[in-house]
């Protein structure tokens, strides 16, 4: 499956519009003059309103990426495609959904 590498400036979102965060360690590779990201990144989630009945908040916290790339590479791990899958994750670690990319570069895809 191919699509445009992630950068720390794209944009993710949770199922319920909470903001996705992305903290990297790789400093060396870079796309479109951001560090590309990888899938042992750290990737958490903020503002996620999503609450179950009787009002318990249970809102996504983090995002566990299931596929990345398999040819492309930053320091010996896999990057991330607009194209990987994954699942956002409460606190008790119980499946929220998919994250959606909502805007990544355009320039570099990989497979």
């Amino acid at each position: 499956m191919s699509g445009f590498l992630l950068n720390t400036g794209s944009t993710l979102l949770c199922p319920h519009a909470g903001q996705v965060s992305i903290i990297t360690t790789n400093v060396r590779v870079k796309v479109d003059g951001q560090p590309a990201v990888t899938f042992s990144d750290t990737y958490l989630v903020s503002g996620c309103p999503f609450t179950i009945p009787p009002s318990k908040p249970q809102p996504c916290v983090k995002v566990q990426w299931l596929v990345p790339a398999t040819r492309v590479r930053v320091g010996g791990q896999p990057v991330l495609l607009q194209s990987s899958s994954g699942l956002c994750q409460s606190a008790e670690q119980i499946p929220q959904g998919p994250p959606n990319v909502v805007m990544t570069q355009v320039r570099v895809k990989g497979t």
